[in-house]
């Protein structure tokens, strides 16, 4: 089982956690891991079979790495095709993380419109980002494998504010879920931070997923393709779109971030 099958299979209500350093960014759990934890909570309190539809996650305060914390879930309705539910995690009796999902069942439909698949850039053989560099390179991109085809890295003064790349969990989980899907989402850094020339904090205020159904299963060996752009950038905050592709270029996700940027 690899390491983040082994957190997931404790995600559950009332349970109690302890994220190790190792899955740090900066002196927080990796966000993607947070929202990862709470989707699988969720999941596991589902009553019938549901597919995640939407995602929306506030970053409402630290959550600190080798300290413990709880999982909250709440049922906020059990409709005959849509399940809604809140998760929160909670650490020293405040909210340091928070969410809303919605599970549906499919359902009878005329309507029925598809994106073709996306022409992207060959699928990588290996990785090329940046190798551990202590206070630079986040503790958890140890587990994550990305390939950048376009953009820059973060702090080197580029004028491009978008990315283009593949994205892969470096120990491949037997089964790959939703889950694992929400934390890789999430493993890229800001898109506005190659804009600037020297390291500067920055964080994400608000994050909304939306998964698409039906789509091709995914192996724990398949690289993820991501694209993303940057909508607008100003007075510290960014707004970011991105699409996210299997590898024969189905469309898998869409995903919106609020960004604070202190610098």
């Amino acid at each position: 089982m690899t390491q983040i099958d082994e957190l997931l299979s404790v995600a559950r209500q009332g349970r109690e956690l302890v994220i190790p350093e190792s899955w740090g960014q900066g002196r927080t759990v990796f966000g993607g891991l947070s929202g990862a934890l709470m989707l699988q909570a969720m999941t596991s309190e589902l009553l019938d079979a549901r597919d995640l539809r939407v995602m929306t996650t506030q970053f409402i305060g630290p959550l600190n790495t080798d300290e413990p914390f709880t999982i909250e879930v709440e049922h906020l309705r059990d409709g005959k095709n849509v399940t809604q539910m809140q998760a929160r995690l909670c650490q020293c009796g405040q909210v340091s993380v928070q969410a809303m999902a919605a599970f549906g069942q499919e359902r009878a439909s005329k309507i029925n419109v598809r994106q073709p698949p996306a022409e992207r850039a060959p699928v990588p053989e290996k990785a090329n980002w940046v190798p551990q560099i202590p206070k630079v390179t986040p503790k958890f991109h140890r587990y994550i494998d990305l390939k950048i085809d376009e953009g820059g890295m973060p702090f080197t003064g580029r004028k491009t504010s978008h990315y283009r790349g593949w994205m892969r969990l470096s120990e491949a989980p037997a089964t790959f879920t939703d889950a694992h899907l929400m934390a890789l989402i999430d493993v890229w850094p800001p898109t506005v931070l190659q804009l600037l020339r020297w390291p500067a904090p920055a964080s994400t205020l608000s994050w909304n997923v939306e998964f698409v159904h039906p789509h091709p299963p995914i192996r724990g060996t398949d690289w993820i393709g991501y694209d993303v752009d940057t909508v607008q950038a100003a007075d510290g905050y960014g707004h970011t779109e991105a699409k996210i592709y299997a590898q024969d270029g189905t469309l898998l996700a869409l995903s919106r971030q609020l960004v604070t940027v202190f610098g």
